[in-house]
């Protein structure tokens, strides 16, 4: 990781099925991108740039534009899911698409297989395209859109996509906020039978 920052594997979530989801979770249970180390490691681990590739261009201007792009997709998603269109936050994901997505290409590994690099490196308004043209493809996908879900979780933002059979994952993570529920329920139950 860089500048040797700990990062606990809770922290960032990539459990949501879509990069621009994941970026959302990146706010709860509090501010994840707080720091342009902290987003390095977010764009590597969320699989925007290829494993190993250097982000050694990432200053604080592209943690206000991945903060600006979360906020407008947030306002997006939310919208769509509460029947409220949010038309600022769309023609602003819209502008933030049209940049171009770093072109990938394929090298040979020293073992001689192929693995994805990027052709240039990287830069912010590319990466942002990319998260933006994943947004406005996740809600233009009416089986995609169809398939979004709010965390039942107690007081539990993270907005996610049910792929489980017969769509009914209530929660972001069993782990996280379903084990909380199944604990909580078992609290209850165990005062009722006290008494």
């Amino acid at each position: 990781m860089a500048s040797g920052m700990a990062t606990a594997s809770y922290e960032l979530r990539f459990d949501s099925g879509r990069i621009c989801l994941d970026l959302l979770a990146t706010t709860h249970p509090e501010e994840r991108l707080d720091a342009v180390d902290r987003l390095r490691v977010w764009i590597s681990r969320s699989g925007l740039v290829p494993a190993g590739t250097p982000l050694t261009a990432a200053d604080s201007s592209w943690l206000v534009g991945f903060r600006e792009l979360r906020a407008q997709v947030a306002r997006l998603v939310r919208g769509e899911l509460d029947g409220r269109p949010a038309e600022p936050a769309l023609a602003r994901v819209n502008v933030l698409a049209l940049a171009d997505p770093p072109a990938p290409s394929a090298v040979r590994a020293e073992d001689g297989s192929l693995r994805r690099a990027l052709h240039t490196a990287p830069d912010c308004p590319g990466l942002l395209a990319v998260i933006a043209r994943d947004a406005l493809e996740l809600l233009t996908d009416q089986t995609a859109r169809a398939s979004l879900r709010q965390c039942a979780g107690d007081n539990c933002p993270i907005v996610y996509l049910d792929t489980s059979r017969g769509r009914r994952r209530r929660w972001c993570s069993s782990e996280v906020c379903g084990n909380r529920e199944r604990v909580a329920r078992h609290r209850r139950r165990a005062a009722l039978a006290r008494a």
